[in-house]
């Protein structure tokens, strides 16, 4: 008998939802199921969309991934990745693709970067909501998918320029995947789909970020069944169709730019995977606390729903079968243990959290009844008053100085937690009117939309930092095909807005594996630069103000274009900038 039409397996399902907030709607109220909750998502969307073309880009990621794009885009190579014109083998291409696509749909631009990012946080949140809403009914599933929009480091991911975001939502595509295939009322059909799209998601994450994208669903997956003792789900995980689809997906590409560049696998698989988690080979070495912070930054909202949830995973053991709240635990767990323990840290790293952690916070929501969640409210608007307080302060300075972005700035928070605290105090009365599940919506949108302000606001302090201010004036004397150096300083952002590569000079920073493959598209020296400085070829430089007070220092001509705090672009011949 199929599972769906088996009453054991009927039964286990309805305990799942009968757990729930007593006496709330499975779906909500019903304006959230009718053409206001419609238009409600819609804004949402609007806002989500939109916002990705609300700043310039930053370095260094975003400039990076931007310009790597942008070189593939005008060269047609979509196998053998490069930046700056040098061989670049840090990372897999997915991520690149998909910019590329939407230059060739959209033009070449800075949202155009983003819209990869924004879709894979977008399909995070569905895919969150999506299997919440199966194990724990409607409601939860709304509860699960506002919880990760309303997180901030989702909500920024999602907005930000990286690979970061794309790895994350396939992980989170494997782990909704993995908790449709496990649902006692899925068919077996169902099940060998949901799985199959396990696979076909874990090597999209492979192709995003690389073997991180199996390795983690695998070290889950095993501490899992160590703790529910359920070595059984092994035997349901599709192996045969599992490894071809996934061997379709991400094979190729391994192989094409392999047998194009043989010395692809060595750097790619030993030094970017094993030296890279195992030492500090790339300087970005952290104590193994470093991601706590970042953790209760980045999930701000839901930390007093800690205790709630771990009682629901707790709460998991008295149920037959398949355990998804235990699961979902594991699976952040994991995640977050690994990198902590990683060589090389970065705060983008435990972005893959957030959608586990967010559906255990939809189940705990939706288990909260009015006077809990009065509580919540409490501590969460107490928290966003201090943040307002706060925020007034940012950019204020001693007498006589001054720093006209960093006050810019502080304005764009004051407002931001002005938002979060209006929208608290909207949640807190509808709560009170007896509307738990509108005030939930209220405080979640509050926290979305304060977020998405703050970081709509970092333009005050990211434009300058992008240099595409300077790029009128360069502009004004390059010429197609003029060479432009960049003197000991690897710009990852100008080369974008200039649509232009540039030569390095003496420093490779982190093109020191493209520098060694192709030796001849740098100069390796101070001195090489010079010499090809006064050879009468019109060039540019970038460099930074202390490079040029230096090569001044050694009276090379050069004069000045542009400048800002970061870096000073000069010529070699006279202009008409000052």
């Amino acid at each position: 008998m199929p599972a769906m039409t088996n009453p054991a397996n009927a039964a286990r399902a309805g305990s799942w939802r009968a757990s729930g907030a007593a006496g709330s709607e499975q779906a909500g109220p019903a304006w959230l199921q009718g053409g206001w909750g419609l238009a409600l998502l819609a804004l949402v969307a609007v806002v989500w969309f939109v916002s990705l073309d609300a700043r310039h880009l930053l370095r260094s990621d975003e400039g990076r991934y931007a310009e790597i794009a942008r070189e593939m885009f005008t060269s047609g190579d979509w196998v053998t990745i490069r930046y700056q014109g040098l061989k670049y083998f840090e990372k897999p291409p997915l991520h690149l693709w998909m910019t590329v696509l939407a230059y060739h749909a959209f033009g070449v631009g800075e949202w155009q970067a983003r819209l990869w990012v924004g879709l894979c946080g977008a399909g995070g949140v569905a895919i969150v909501g999506a299997a919440a809403a199966r194990w724990f009914g409607p409601r939860a599933g709304l509860l699960a998918a506002l919880a990760l929009l309303a997180t901030p480091t989702w909500n920024i991911g999602g907005h930000f320029n990286s690979l970061d975001m794309g790895v994350a939502a396939a992980l989170a595509g494997v782990l909704g995947a993995v908790l449709m295939a496990r649902h006692p009322q899925a068919t077996p059909a169902a099940q060998r789909g949901w799985m199959l799209l396990a696979w076909a998601a874990m090597a999209v994450a492979v192709l995003t970020k690389g073997l991180i994208g199996i390795v983690l669903p695998g070290m889950a997956l095993v501490v899992y069944s160590a703790l529910a003792r359920d070595w059984a789900l092994w035997l349901r995980l599709q192996w045969l169709g599992g490894l071809a689809v996934f061997g379709v997906i991400a094979a190729p590409w391994f192989v094409l730019i392999e047998l194009r560049n043989p010395e692809f696998a060595q750097f790619f698989f030993i030094h970017e995977h094993w030296e890279r988690y195992t030492s500090s080979v790339h300087q970005r070495s952290a104590p193994a606390w470093y991601f706590v912070p970042q953790l209760l930054a980045g999930f701000f909202p839901w930390l007093g729903l800690a205790l709630r949830g771990a009682g629901a995973v707790r709460g998991e053991s008295a149920q037959p079968g398949f355990r998804p709240l235990l699961f979902c635990a594991v699976w952040a767990g994991v995640i977050f243990g690994f990198f902590s323990l990683s060589g090389s840290k970065l705060p983008g790293y435990i972005v893959p959290v957030f959608p586990a952690l967010a559906l255990i916070a939809g189940v705990a929501l939706d288990r909260l009844d009015a006077a809990a969640w009065a509580r919540q409210l409490v501590w969460l608007l107490v928290a966003g008053t201090l943040a307002l307080l706060a925020s007034t302060l940012v950019g204020r300075v001693p007498a006589g100085e001054s720093n006209p972005e960093l006050q810019a700035y502080g304005a764009w928070l004051v407002g931001a937690c002005a938002v979060a605290v209006a929208g608290l105090l909207l949640a807190w009365r509808l709560n009170r009117r007896g509307r738990l599940t509108s005030s939930l919506v209220a405080a979640g949108l509050a926290f979305f939309g304060a977020t998405t302000l703050g970081l709509a606001g970092h333009e005050t302090l990211g434009r300058p930092s992008s240099g595409a201010d300077l790029v009128p004036a360069i502009q004004g004397v390059l010429t197609p095909g003029m060479p432009i150096y960049s003197v000991r300083l690897l710009d990852h952002t100008l080369p974008f807005y200039l649509r232009r590569t540039t030569i390095l000079v003496e420093d490779p920073d982190e093109l020191d594996f493209g520098t060694r493959q192709e030796p001849q598209k740098w100069l390796p020296t101070l001195a090489a630069f010079e010499q090809a400085w006064v050879s009468g070829v019109p060039a540019l430089a970038i460099m930074s103000a202390d490079t040029h007070a230096a090569l001044q220092a050694r009276h090379l001509v050069m004069h000045t274009v542009a400048a800002d705090e970061r870096r000073v672009v000069v010529a070699n011949f006279e202009t008409a900038h000052p």
